[in-house]
């Protein structure tokens, strides 16, 4: 399939999608990929890719750079490259725990933290010293510790121009009297930018 739309948000239904391996929705995916403010030479990293979503949506915004995923879950690395193939994109997959796979990459421009299996003060930390200076590095989550984890986190890597948005979506589907709208988990989506 040929994607050729400039404007992230690539509807959720295109995607491969498995019911145990999570996907960002497409109305949280634009959000996240407009707050890395991506460049078409930029080098990201995904962390925790799930089903691929965002690191196929890096990826078309992103043709002339480099993307690395990176997941825990093999059955989430099969499904991302699934999406990459699908969507005619590339991006070098890494089967493994955030923690081990950093120290090996190189230095980012940006940085997307999707799950962090329990850890993100320790994620944060790792991926701000991948980052070039002003380099950004964006985290949604739907848990409120993990806000919490995070916003520690960044303090104490000094990070600057951090912004913390919280979005709830609904979404439209018909039902036999019209069309009602059905609500999604609160995300939290928290960015900032190394100095």
């Amino acid at each position: 399939m040929k994607w050729d739309y400039l404007t992230p948000g690539i509807p959720d239904e295109l995607f491969e999608r498995r019911e145990d391996v999570p996907i960002t929705k497409e109305d949280i995916r634009a959000l996240v990929i407009s707050k890395l403010r991506l460049r078409d030479d930029y080098q990201v990293i995904d962390v925790g890719c799930g089903s691929g979503s965002i690191t196929v949506e890096v990826c078309l915004q992103t043709k002339n750079g480099k993307v690395y995923a990176i997941d825990l879950n093999p059955e989430a690395i099969e499904l991302t490259q699934r999406n990459l193939m699908k969507f005619g994109v590339k991006a070098e997959l890494i089967l493994s725990n955030a923690q081990d796979a950093l120290p090996s990459l190189p230095l980012v421009d940006a940085v997307v933290v999707g799950g962090t299996n329990g850890e993100p003060e320790e994620i944060i930390k790792l991926c701000t010293q991948h980052l070039k200076s002003k380099g950004r590095i964006v985290i949604d989550t739907i848990l409120i510790e993990t806000v919490f984890k995070v916003l520690t986190a960044i303090k104490k890597e000094k990070l600057t121009d951090m912004d913390i948005t919280q979005v709830t979506i609904s979404k439209s589907k018909n039902v036999s009297t019209g069309t009602m709208l059905t609500a999604r988990n609160p995300v939290t989506i928290i960015s900032a930018t190394k100095i």
